[in-house]
């Protein structure tokens, strides 16, 4: 998956556990409002890969620049 993909997943992933979090919340369902935290966090995780990806990739991007400088 592309970094962009990643982090459009997280994104959902994130404002889906925050609206389960807060029905939970309001409803005193406990479990609803522990899985929009576990949702939530993976989010965060996946949005945290699109980023890592690119850094990589400017990295990379960086480094064959450098060499052709050479």
């Amino acid at each position: 998956m592309s970094s962009t993909g990643d982090k459009i997943k997280g994104l959902a992933n994130e404002a889906a556990g925050n609206v389960k979090q807060g029905v939970g919340a309001a409803t005193d369902n406990e479990r609803l409002e522990a899985e929009g935290v576990v949702q939530e966090t993976k989010g965060e995780a996946q949005q945290t890969v699109g980023k890592a990806k690119d850094a990589v990739g400017d990295a990379l991007h960086n480094v064959g620049k450098a060499i052709k400088g050479h």
